[in-house]
């Protein structure tokens, strides 16, 4: 006979997911003094989190058409309050954070687009980017054979492995696994109650709001409620990756005649120390359409093409495919920023990118604000199962070929 749940614990905040959304929100709310918990699935940092490329875009990306996008202004002052954070100086303490690197740079071939989105991007944020020439080049476009124009970001590219650690440790109290649906039961009340089971153990929450920061997650939590709205949608990534002996360290977007980046790199290292580049841009976004053997032979050849002076004939390749959960956008296209919503007492919110996770905290706090919900400062926290940590992709069991 299984337990009866015992009422033992009030909270101000319930937050489903322990990915960088709810980890920064879980931060930021018991910071101001709100009683806050929780609730992780599976793993912290699983999902979208662990499959990000870390890269803390200032906007630079989105104006290759030559002006500044929704977009670009969405997160222009992003790169500025996370390097705060990691300078121990911000809302958030993120000193103990790894930095992969401290910038990204942009790349142009000899075409003459390429060469026009370079111009433009450097025109559009010109406080941002920086012309590389010279010794001053990373290895890689050091080659007499490279041809094209470098620009250095100020937009820092971050470990997420060390970043959900960080973000995670001062309040693991706080955290909580229970696998949703079967381990979540959230019952039609006010204040809404949700009942937590996780093998024998038993637990009833009686929360002021209930947030969904879940990502893909949030369609299974909202249906589980009988929600139909808000909508999410999925914008799924081919991405590629290669390791071996690589020419160094690269973190970089190479631009091609869309207003896209032809390619993203940036580079890790997995457990046994092997160099890892991991391959976005166009290539993921159009490897959707290919097989893994068609994926592969692409980014070869987009890296043969890109980067001819260098041999990857004794590097290994995977692939790998993820979905960016959003809210629905008309045609399917890219949210330009956060997105929060709130109905009967639940939040739901997507970030749409790691770098919004601090406007998304803002936005969560000015709604608890506007609502009169006031702080009620900590209360006894349970003890029960916590979630692990989620492994990076390259320290699992990819198909390397």
């Amino acid at each position: 006979m299984s337990k009866e749940p015992q009422t033992i614990v009030h909270t101000d905040v319930l937050i489903f997911g322990g990915g960088i959304a709810g980890l920064w929100l879980l931060d930021r709310l018991r910071g101001q003094g709100y009683r806050a918990l929780l609730i992780e699935s599976e793993a912290l940092g699983a999902g979208q989190t662990r499959y990000s490329q870390g890269i803390i875009h200032g906007g630079t990306k989105y104006t290759f058409g030559g002006s500044l996008s929704q977009s670009a202004h969405a997160v222009a002052a992003m790169p500025g309050r996370w390097r705060a954070c990691l300078e121990g100086r911000g809302e958030l303490d993120l000193a103990g954070v790894r930095l992969l690197s401290s910038h990204q740079y942009l790349w142009s071939t000899g075409g003459v687009a390429s060469r026009l989105a370079g111009f433009f991007a450097s025109h559009a944020m010109r406080s941002r980017v920086e012309a590389v020439e010279g010794d001053a080049l990373p290895p890689v476009f050091c080659d007499p054979a490279f041809r094209g124009r470098v620009y250095r970001l100020d937009e820092p590219v971050l470990d997420t492995a060390s970043l959900v650690s960080a973000l995670a440790q001062p309040h693991r109290d706080a955290i909580l696994g229970a696998a949703w649906p079967d381990g979540v039961n959230l019952e039609h009340s006010d204040p809404p109650v949700v009942e937590l089971s996780a093998g024998e153990n038993r637990l009833r929450v009686s929360a002021r709001r209930v947030l969904f920061a879940a990502g893909a997650g949030n369609a299974a939590l909202l249906q589980s409620i009988g929600h139909a709205t808000p909508a999410m949608q999925r914008r799924p990534l081919h991405m590629a990756l290669v390791r071996g002996t690589l020419p160094g360290e690269l973190f970089a977007h190479c631009l091609g005649a869309s207003t896209n980046p032809r390619l993203t790199v940036t580079s890790h290292h997995d457990a046994d120390g092997r160099l890892v580049w991991y391959l976005g841009g166009e290539l993921a976004e159009q490897g959707v359409a290919r097989n893994r053997e068609q994926q592969l032979a692409a980014a070869r050849a987009e890296l043969t093409e890109l980067l001819p002076w260098v041999d990857f004939g004794g590097c290994q390749w995977a692939t790998l495919r993820i979905d960016r959960a959003e809210p629905v956008q008309p045609g399917g296209r890219r949210p330009e920023g956060v997105f929060v919503d709130e109905q009967r007492r639940v939040i739901t919110v997507w970030p749409t990118k790691l770098a919004l996770a601090p406007a998304l905290a803002d936005e969560v706090l000015a709604l608890l604000t506007d609502e009169d919900l006031e702080p009620h400062g900590e209360g006894a926290l349970p003890s029960w199962p916590r979630p692990p940590m989620a492994p990076l992709p390259w320290d699992e069991e990819l198909q390397w070929s």
